[in-house]
């Protein structure tokens, strides 16, 4: 419960930063993230929010995602089966593996930009993302034979 508690204070401090107003639904909202741990559609946080609030609208819903990833509160990520939300990390620095078929998610230290030289045009980053995609131990090895091919 503590990391809990600390996912949701990081992420409505990031919204009142931001100058957000910390309604109840943000409220729901950032513990709905922060409970889950995993990768929520549009549709997913649409059907729990619509439970606590049967007012809200799914463009609400999906505006605000939208808002909270461009903050660097949540993450979107393009899976397979389409565009889903997690909670951001907002503490460290850090880069994902993704499994492809179950969605488990590994952390990692490493930052590949360290190693990036010469952009050009003078490019100014403002923030980056390092993924991986692939198939994690357990779904590796339950892997039909022609998904082994490489």
């Amino acid at each position: 419960m503590g990391t809990h508690k600390h996912t949701i204070d990081e992420m409505l401090r990031a919204m009142a930063q931001k100058g957000w107003r910390i309604t109840e639904q943000r409220r729901s909202l950032a513990t709905l993230f922060a409970e889950s741990g995993s990768y929520l559609s549009p549709k997913d946080v649409y059907e729990y929010m619509k439970v606590k609030y049967p007012g809200v609208s799914f463009d609400t819903v999906y505006r605000n995602l939208r808002l909270l990833s461009e903050m660097g509160v949540l993450e979107q990520f393009h899976l397979t089966d389409g565009l889903k939300f997690k909670a951001s990390c907002l503490s460290h620095h850090h880069h994902h593996m993704i499994c492809v078929s179950c969605e488990k998610t590994v952390t990692f230290e490493f930052c590949p930009m360290k190693l990036v030289q010469d952009l050009p045009e003078n490019f100014e980053i403002q923030s980056h993302r390092f993924e991986i995609f692939g198939y994690c131990s357990d779904c590796k090895s339950n892997a039909s034979p022609e998904r082994v091919e490489h």
